[in-house]
């Protein structure tokens, strides 16, 4: 996606989500996929993205109380929400119930106990889907799950409707995910027989990456895009195989919101120290995160966008330095906070230029230092379909969070 630099009217630094972008992104998947197999949205990889859901998705996962409620203020229809995560108390699980949410799932034999009884205080039925285990902490031992199904009985107030399964993301070769998905064919039919439950659901997380970094066989945000999609393309056989034998629903979270969100960051110092062009940022590494980012080490997509003052000094400058490569530094007192080395642009940076860095709607704006230093959080704004932009929240002094109020 282009930007022009004099067009934007955009306090920075600042996040800029496309809507257009979460659109055209759900739009192929199903295009890929077919009828038969459903799409779900993970919120957690981007909440300000729900305010412009597209009508392919068939459901939304919600992992904590706090993301119920943005449901809730956003009108989200009820009985599209997937009600998950480790953490579930019983009030949480009554403002779940309360609210209508479609189905709930059960991380551990206290989840199935507090669903049921919230339920059967509110005299309805809860439709449950189980978690399987999967090598971790989440979800219910596989190999005990059966027998604990075969005892539905002990919980009349839940329908058990079927099983959720996630392993991991940023799954980089189709062949995890095929093994996974020739797995749950088989292990739905076993629950199924031990249990004499129907179990009509899968909901399933794919893991499907998102590729943020330049590498050797991918040098452009686009290339990036039809990499992810050629993959989804290469495991849709699998998915169509197993929407056959129950109604598959795939949970993802980061391979739809990364393509949707744009980081802008303004110049505001320039140096060269020890043979190496350092360009200083208004934001950084505690505004901005990739999954795997280590120090600047490996280059993500980013455009460089002159500021016409700057464009004008250039073209009668002499600089010997444009064709060499950038330190993007961000503001911190950390010699860490570095978010790209060696960068190139094929010309100069100067003060007063900005940054965009893409594939960064996923997660990124979440998994900072964010209060560190207590430097503002960014401005962001949503990009609708006709490139109009709306403010979603103004910068926010960050000081706030770290003053020991009632101690001064």
């Amino acid at each position: 996606m282009t930007f022009n630099p004099e067009s934007l009217q955009i306090e920075i630094p600042a996040y800029v989500f496309s809507g257009e972008e979460f659109r055209k992104r759900a739009k192929q998947t199903v295009e890929v996929l077919g009828p038969d197999v459903k799409i779900c949205y993970s919120i957690k990889a981007n909440p300000y993205l729900l305010a412009m859901l597209p009508d392919e998705f068939s459901a939304v996962e919600v992992c904590s109380p706090g993301e119920l409620r943005i449901c809730k203020e956003l009108r989200v229809d009820p009985a599209m929400i997937i009600y998950s995560g480790l953490n579930k108390g019983i009030e949480d699980i009554g403002m779940a119930l309360d609210y209508g949410a479609g189905v709930l799932t059960a991380e551990s034999m206290l989840h199935l106990e507090m669903i049921n009884s919230a339920a059967k205080e509110r005299g309805i039925k809860a439709k449950v889907l189980v978690r399987a285990s999967a090598g971790s902490q989440f979800g219910i031992d596989r190999k005990s799950l059966p027998s604990i199904l075969k005892g539905h009985d002990k919980y009349p107030a839940i329908e058990f409707v079927g099983i959720h399964f996630f392993t991991g993301t940023q799954k980089h070769k189709a062949k995890e995910i095929i093994k996974e998905l020739n797995f749950l064919e088989r292990y739905i039919g076993e629950l199924r027989d031990e249990s004499g439950l129907d179990l009509p659901r899968i909901e399933y997380g794919t893991g499907l990456p998102a590729y943020m970094f330049r590498d050797n066989d991918i040098q452009s945000e686009e290339e990036a895009m039809k990499a992810e999609m050629d993959m989804l393309a290469e495991v849709a056989p699998n998915l169509r195989e197993l929407a056959s034998h129950a109604e598959l629903t795939i949970e993802m979270g980061r391979f739809f919101a990364a393509s949707c969100g744009h980081y802008f960051t303004k110049v505001v110092d320039t140096k060269r120290n020890d043979d190496i062009n350092y360009a200083v940022i208004d934001g950084g590494s505690h505004q901005l995160r990739y999954f795997g980012q280590m120090q600047g080490m490996q280059i993500p997509f980013m455009d460089l966008l002159k500021s016409k003052s700057s464009e004008d000094a250039s073209q009668s400058s002499d600089d010997s330095h444009v064709d060499e490569g950038w330190t993007i530094c961000g503001s911190l007192c950390t010699t860490a906070d570095v978010i790209a080395r060696n960068a190139e642009f094929g010309r100069s940076i100067s003060i007063g230029d900005m940054l965009v860095f893409h594939q960064a709607g996923a997660y990124s704006l979440y998994e900072c230092m964010s209060f560190f230093l207590s430097r503002d959080l960014p401005s962001i704004y949503l990009l609708s379909a006709d490139g109009s932009l709306k403010p979603a929240r103004g910068r926010i002094e960050s000081d706030i969070f770290n003053r020991p109020e009632g101690l001064v």
